[in-house]
């Protein structure tokens, strides 16, 4: 018996699952909110600079540049005398007592005048938050091979809930530079559990509807992140309310189970058969719950017991060639997705086009991107779908290179077609890394006992023999 025969006995798509992807997939309309939050907190407006303290004893004018409009960095020093021979020489100085903002929303741009010199500061603000997903991914993935799949994503939705809501009580940058690389952090716990336990709880025929189904949460985040923005002006009610939900979802996740998978691996098999039971209960399969026994279990999972035995790190992934090609392309495929993916929806103000109105689009995109992306994955396979994707992204993305400033809607369209084949990416590589890499690949030294060596051999086997097939044991 494996663990989909398990799987079947107690309900492989019955209430409990559709409950579990509920409440794995509500947090993820909070995400998005997270993750393109600062397209709305640091917008800059038009600006220029304020005028010096002694202009209201005469007359007093911007400085304008050649398009006619006011320079945003530079001032006049002195308004010009027109009654002297230099005349027309005009002496400019930067913008010594601030910035006139033409916008009655509050942003961090405004509220901490991110503009000229500091403008890269604005910048260096995601950054941080990106840089905090990075860290977070490193440190939670091994964290949770310890303590569990379940613990850790609690953890993750009370520390964004509380990082969240502390940023928008940030006294000055620094402070919001950190609470933002925090929220980044507890993003990368909150995906990387979700993932695990969103795919091993439904049959591998299931795989690819529930985890889009959870990734068009994440497109209706979009859709309401516009909505608050626009009816929220003030950037700190705007980073509250987004961020406060997370309380909620932190006091739902005591339900979510724990992956059962790691509970046999971690040697605690009545509490993974009292979670199977309770499944069992909630699909209506009560008798067939109550007929399990420890001993069954361990059969089910043999081969994972088994590749528990010789223990995985790192540098494995490196050291098997097969992994080793996996590894370097699913890399390449991550870093070349998530950095267009993020270049484009952080960068709806290069298109001038109202950025409320573009980001319903870039997230309307996502509901047709998704769909097809189910069907290619379930009748064109996992390889081809990614490789599309990320072909089509690329040529559109060239494209719009070589697009001139001025066809704004040309540019526009190029834009939106490109994110919405990332989209489409995003969601067939969460499915398919998920399915290459089985829960044996730690960061724990083997042992070098004869009999664990020949137990590292046979799983080593095994673990090839899965990923030639194009699947793991999660």
């Amino acid at each position: 018996m494996t663990f989909s025969d398990l799987l079947e006995r107690v309900g492989n798509m019955g209430p409990f699952q559709y409950l579990n992807i509920v409440l794995l997939a509500l947090p993820i309309l909070g995400m998005a909110n997270h993750n393109l939050l600062q397209i709305f907190t640091a917008t800059t407006p038009a600006h220029h600079c304020r005028p010096p303290p002694n202009a209201s004893e005469g007359p007093w004018m911007p400085l304008l540049g050649p398009n006619g409009k006011p320079e945003k960095c530079l001032r006049l020093a002195h308004m010009p005398n027109t009654s002297t021979p230099n005349a027309t020489e005009v002496v400019t100085e930067p913008c010594l007592d601030g910035w006139v903002y033409n916008t009655t929303r509050d942003t961090i741009v405004t509220e901490w005048d991110l503009v000229c010199s500091s403008a890269k500061l604005k910048e260096m603000a995601q950054s941080v938050f990106m840089s905090g997903i990075l860290v977070g991914g490193l440190l939670l993935g091994k964290l949770s091979d310890r303590f569990g799949r379940k613990p850790i994503l609690t953890f993750s939705y009370l520390l964004l809930a509380a990082a969240g809501s502390s940023t928008a009580f940030s006294p000055n940058l620094p402070a919001y530079l950190v609470f933002r690389f925090l929220c980044g952090f507890s993003i990368s716990g909150i995906t990387l559990s979700t993932v695990i336990l969103n795919v091993e709880w439904v049959p591998t025929r299931m795989r690819a509807i529930s985890s889009t189904g959870i990734g068009y949460f994440y497109t209706t985040g979009q859709f309401l992140l516009s909505g608050l923005a626009y009816a929220i002006p003030q950037w700190r009610w705007l980073q509250l309310i987004v961020s406060a939900p997370f309380f909620v979802f932190f006091l739902l996740s005591w339900w979510i189970p724990e992956s059962i998978r790691w509970l046999v691996l971690s040697g605690k098999f009545s509490k993974a058969l009292q979670t199977l039971q309770r499944v069992a209960a909630l699909n209506g399969k009560k008798e067939e719950g109550e007929k399990l026994s420890i001993e069954e279990l361990k059969l089910s999972l043999q081969k994972d017991i088994t590749l528990a035995k010789a223990t995985y790190g790192a540098k494995d992934l490196f050291q098997i060639p097969l992994l080793r090609r996996i590894t370097l392309c699913l890399s390449v495929a991550w870093f070349s997705t998530g950095f267009a993916y993020y270049s484009l929806a952080m960068g709806v103000e290069e298109f001038g086009v109202d950025i409320y109105i573009l980001q319903i689009i870039f997230g309307g995109v996502d509901i047709p991107a998704k769909f097809i992306t189910i069907l290619s994955v379930s009748y064109l396979g996992r390889h081809i779908t990614q490789a599309s994707t990320l072909l089509l992204a690329g040529g559109t993305i060239l494209a719009l290179i070589l697009t001139p400033e001025d066809m704004a809607i040309l540019r526009t369209a190029l834009a939106v077609f490109g994110k919405g084949c990332l989209s489409s990416s995003f969601s067939c590589l969460f499915l398919y890394t998920s399915e290459l890499y089985p829960t044996v690949i730690r960061c724990k030294p083997a042992k070098e006992t004869k009999l664990e060596l020949e137990a590292e051999k046979e799983a080593q086997k095994i673990l090839l023999k899965s990923c030639t097939q194009g699947i793991g044991p999660s």
